[in-house]
């Protein structure tokens, strides 16, 4: 399969046969410029949409406006399979930010694990609901996610093969938040590769953790 970082949270999964998920789209211009990612033009069979928010619910943006699914589900795209787990977008139970989904993706024997906007670290009922973590999309930003360290804090506890840091601050991106520097500190194994897009199977993942930086590809 293949992983492409589309910029902020937005990143489009192909399968081997073809089906492809793009993941909490932005809208390119959103909050005053803030969010300068270039529109996307990759058309996909779904989008998930982890919350509510104009820099992870463009899906509507997207050609041929692909479903956008929301929520728990579980949903089936195709040879994929989504499931998502409610968590919330802040550390007060929601009373800031409101709720934020994960997102569970099995997609060619691999689970890929997009974590949204999660703001606060998980319980143990939730890390247990996860399951097996093969790959895993982390916010690293801070202010509206967990930061650096609540990242890697997560990381320890879900254990994924590969790690691959977003939502963070970039020449593209002008919200206050971090950017990737701390968290590439403080990770395990980080490699920057250079490039937005990565293809991996499950035979070929790292057998230990690894942290791989990407480039926003918009």
């Amino acid at each position: 399969m293949k992983i492409k970082w589309l910029g902020h949270a937005a990143f489009a999964l192909t399968a081997a046969d073809g089906t492809k998920l793009i993941t909490d789209p932005y809208v390119p211009g959103a909050y005053d410029g803030a969010v300068s990612y270039d529109r996307i033009t990759e058309r996909a069979d779904a989008a998930t949409v982890s919350h509510d928010h104009a820099d992870h619910n463009g899906a509507e943006l997207l050609p041929g406006r692909p479903p956008a699914l929301k929520g728990t589900g579980p949903f089936t795209v195709k040879s994929l399979r989504i499931t998502g787990v409610e968590t919330f977008h802040d550390p007060s139970g929601g009373a800031e930010r409101g709720k934020n989904t994960i997102f569970i993706i099995e997609i060619d024997n691999l689970r890929i694990v997009h974590c949204g906007d999660l703001g606060h670290l998980p319980d143990e009922a939730t890390v247990k609901a996860l399951g097996r973590v093969d790959i895993l999309l982390v916010p690293v930003g801070g202010l509206f996610t967990i930061d650096a360290k609540g990242a890697v804090k997560l990381v320890e506890r879900v254990k994924p093969r590969l790690v691959i840091p977003m939502h963070y601050k970039t020449h593209k991106l002008g919200f206050q938040i971090a950017g990737v520097e701390e968290f590439a500190r403080l990770a395990p194994q980080v490699r920057r590769l250079g490039r937005s897009e990565i293809e991996i199977t499950a035979e070929n993942l790292p057998q230990e953790t690894e942290t791989w930086i990407l480039e926003p590809a918009l």
